[in-house]
């Protein structure tokens, strides 16, 4: 296990669906192709461990968002991955849009 935090950032990536999510995971977190893509077996893979070798070389996991599609507003799916985090060990960062200004 390393000391350092696995951080992804997933931000100026708009992620619609939590199959997008998903898919925006998958390489960073190292998931394997039979990982079951819902939020129970997200969840055991950043609590319980063991089903990801990248994140099992992390003490913590920071995972970095816009805030846009899925996390926009007050979404149900975005609500539950939200929950899946404990907000210790497992941390989920949803950040406002920047807007760029045109002089």
């Amino acid at each position: 296990m390393t000391d350092s935090a696995l951080v992804v950032d997933l931000r100026g990536r708009r992620i619609e669906t939590l199959d997008g999510f998903w898919d925006a995971v998958t390489g960073p977190c190292g998931l394997p192709a039979w990982f079951g893509r819902n939020l129970d077996a997200w969840s055991d893979t950043i609590d319980g461990r063991g089903i990801s070798a990248v994140v099992d070389r992390h003490p913590t996991l920071a995972v970095h968002v816009d805030r846009t599609g899925l996390f926009a507003g007050d979404r149900r799916d975005a609500r539950a991955l939200a929950a899946t985090f404990d907000g210790v060990r497992n941390r989920l960062f949803v950040h406002p849009v920047r807007v760029r200004r045109h002089p």
